[in-house]
């Protein structure tokens, strides 16, 4: 479907975007590939990797409408994953979080309706389910304005969904390079916030992979949730370091003890397919009858009033070698990418 058409990634120097353009690039024949962000440093590395005719570097904020207005002239995809997401940086920053993950994603919809787009999925976070830190809060409000685009759209061609998921095992800011450092300087322990903590837990290729498939899936206004295992914190720990000490240091400022994705209070909404949930939006204009099957042909029922996943009551989770395991996997593709230095 990326066959001769043109695609936009906002923040599409990040981890992500990365990913996403190698795969473009190895399994489509795409006309333009646009990579959309404000470090021109990411983006001069990143151009040494993926130097291709297709491919076009735009040095711009999403919280600029006129730069992102015209980056999307002629767009046929939009990937929006530009954002703010270190809750610390975003509780010492609220202002400028906000800009970016809210201001920001309007600009994007505006953007993306102003140049007709045919499709574009908003990249979220468990952390906006049930959200209690700016960050999450930040997401949901982004979620929802992106489920609501829909309706703005009226004829115009342009749908929005939303993809959400969990942890990505290694990527910048996470646990397992913190605790990676660690380890490598011969702490005297490893910091767990609480003994009883999980996380949804995702490897790159997964969340890439799962983003392609919601495009052919999306009809407009759902949010994409992939089924996904937990890893409990103290158990992540032990597959990294079974001989090293654990510490535990208390909850920090903003952190949950378990990460919701489909809250209990949008069961009526919820749609449980094979792989993944499909939360439904509560207003529906110019949206199609039914979203029990979609494009793929793909079959979902109505999950039970008050069910909520989260990553405590998950029926998937992480055995400590299980969880070695995946490090390891999502080390071997990180290490295959050692060209660029952004990652």
């Amino acid at each position: 479907m990326f066959d001769n058409k043109n695609i936009l990634i906002t923040g599409g120097t990040g981890s992500f975007g990365y990913q996403y353009t190698e795969r473009l690039l190895a399994n489509y024949r795409p006309n333009r590939i646009i990579v959309y962000s404000r470090d021109e440093y990411k983006q001069y590395l990143m151009k040494q990797r993926f130097s291709q005719a297709c491919m076009r570097y735009f040095i711009g904020d999403v919280r600029d409408l006129t730069r992102l207005k015209m980056a999307m002239e002629g767009v046929d995809y939009v990937i929006h994953a530009a954002a703010m997401k270190h809750v610390a940086a975003a509780e010492y920053n609220p202002m400028e979080c906000i800009k970016t993950n809210i201001h920001g994603a309007e600009n994007v919809i505006s953007a993306a309706l102003d140049a007709q787009v045919d499709k574009v999925i908003a990249l979220s976070t468990d952390k906006a389910a049930v959200p209690i830190n700016l960050y999450g809060a930040t997401k949901l409000a982004s979620d929802k304005l992106f489920v609501a685009a829909n309706s703005l759209a009226g004829q115009k061609r342009t749908r929005f969904a939303v993809v959400r998921y969990g942890n990505v095992i290694g990527s910048r800011g996470s646990v397992v390079p913190f605790f990676k450092e660690l380890i490598k300087n011969e702490a005297e322990y490893l910091p767990i916030t609480h003994p009883d903590m999980t996380r949804f837990w995702i490897t790159l290729d997964q969340g890439v992979s799962f983003v392609f498939k919601s495009f052919q899936r999306m009809q407009g206004g759902e949010i994409f949730i992939p089924k996904i295992p937990s890893v409990k914190i103290t158990d992540l720990a032990k597959a990294m370091a079974p001989n090293m000490k654990q510490k535990i240091i208390g909850i920090r400022p903003g952190e949950k003890l378990h990460e919701v994705m489909c809250p209990a209070d949008d069961s009526h909404l919820t749609l449980e397919f094979l792989d993944h949930f499909v939360i439904k939006p509560s207003i529906a204009f110019n949206q199609p009858s039914s979203y029990e099957t979609n494009p793929l042909n793909e079959k979902g029922t109505s999950v039970p009033m008050g069910y909520e996943y989260n990553s405590r009551d998950n029926e998937a989770f992480l055995s400590v070698p299980e969880t070695q395991k995946l490090i390891a996997l999502a080390s071997k593709s990180n290490a295959d990418k050692k060209t660029l230095v952004a990652i």
